[in-house]
């Protein structure tokens, strides 16, 4: 490894650990970081003109706007960077948008937010980001030790992090938004009938939600599901919730109902 692919490798394995940057690998999660207007430091792939081609069928409104900002690397030097090479054969450093929780959840618009206490799994919690993107949430926040914006999970959520407000945060702060707790032992829920700009509260798989969470709830709503069957995926769960509430029309309707 020459000196400037060794400075490379090293601004990556930093980029890893920078509560202010994050990794961004494959193809999808460049395109989304890209398309919600990530400022990207510095970008490498092993084949740009493939990447670009791939931009002209997959991502049209991107065309032009990947190939010419990355720099073409063989693939060893790609595995120097990454511990997992994406097929699509790219990686950039990005700089993370800066969250403020608070003002986030201030929004008067009435897209529900996700509130995941102390998440376990990197994959998880990048698939949750990833579907509450999709669903229009109004942000993701996350307690515990797991950083939402670790490259494992950007990779979980293709890149989707940048569609949206997503923090750690030590806990939720304050809001005028009723916190409901999606707990097995609560009333099942009827999304027609949940309010509008909701803190939707997930616990582990495991232990569920604390006495905090459950203490600070205006509603405990359960899933129905099937005699027997004792819990859900995360990522699924909240899947459940926030499309149940969407299709419901409980989401963009006036905050002042």
């Amino acid at each position: 490894m020459g000196r400037d692919e060794h400075e490379r490798a090293v601004r990556f394995r930093t980029a890893r650990r920078d509560p202010e940057l994050t990794v961004v690998e494959g193809f999808h999660a460049l395109k989304h970081a890209l398309r919600f207007g990530a400022e990207l430091l510095e970008a490498v792939a092993t084949d740009p003109a493939a990447l670009e081609a791939m931009a002209a069928e997959l991502a049209p409104d991107l065309e032009g706007r990947i190939g010419d900002r990355i720099e073409a690397v063989d693939k060893q030097a790609l595995a120097d960077l990454v511990p997992l090479v994406p097929h699509t054969g790219v990686a950039a450093i990005a700089r993370r948008p800066r969250v403020d929780p608070a003002a986030a959840l201030a929004d008067p618009a009435s897209d529900p937010a996700v509130l995941l206490e102390d998440p376990r799994n990197m994959g998880n919690i990048g698939a949750c980001i990833r579907v509450a993107a999709a669903a229009g949430a109004a942000g993701v926040f996350t307690t515990g030790k797991n950083d939402p914006w670790h490259p494992d999970a950007v990779r979980g959520a293709a890149g989707l992090q940048f569609a949206l407000p997503v923090a750690k945060v030590e806990s939720l702060p304050e809001s005028d938004r009723p916190l409901l707790a999606i707990d097995p032992e609560g009333e099942e829920m009827a999304p027609e009938d949940l309010p509008p700009r909701a803190v939707l509260a997930f616990g582990t798989e495991r232990h569920g939600l604390s006495g905090e969470v459950f203490e600070r709830a205006d509603e405990r709503v359960s899933i129905p599901m099937r005699e027997g069957v004792s819990s859900l995926n995360l990522a699924t769960s909240v899947a459940i919730v926030l499309f149940a509430i969407k299709l419901a029309g409980r989401d963009g309707e006036a905050a002042t109902e």
